[in-house]
């Protein structure tokens, strides 16, 4: 599946369970809806996918987790927070870096309206 249908579909399953859901859970409800939801697209995914972090010769197993590795083409992170930071945007942007991987998406599921909680990213790193 091309990327933009891809993410699309991704951004189609999270507005499916903000629509139902609405804001104010735990994020760990709505990843599990989200969860859910990409299953019943026959989305494929990993889970709390753990992302080894290289450095200079050596590969660093320190626990760092993508809340989503969607179709091994695409991360998304889910938040509940009151609006999105920079941190928030760094910390995706370096899960892109560490994985090689051009777009992930940072979904705030803390917003009346779920368009407003999404940012599509883009992996510009070169090195």
């Amino acid at each position: 599946m091309e990327i933009n249908e891809l993410t699309g579909k991704i951004i189609g399953c999270a507005i499916k369970v903000h629509r139902k859901l609405g804001p104010g859970f735990l994020e760990s409800v709505y990843q599990a809806v989200l969860a859910y939801e990409l299953k019943k697209a026959n989305i494929p995914y990993e889970k709390e996918k753990t992302l080894p972090v290289p450095y200079e010769n050596i590969i660093l197993e320190v626990g760092f987790r993508c809340d989503f590795l969607v179709d091994k083409k695409v991360i998304v992170e889910c938040k509940t927070v009151k609006e999105l930071t920079a941190f928030d945007q760094a910390q995706l942007l370096n899960y892109l870096k560490i994985t090689k991987l051009q777009v992930g998406l940072l979904i705030n599921f803390n917003v009346m309206i779920l368009k407003d909680g999404i940012k599509r990213m883009a992996n510009d790193f070169k090195g």
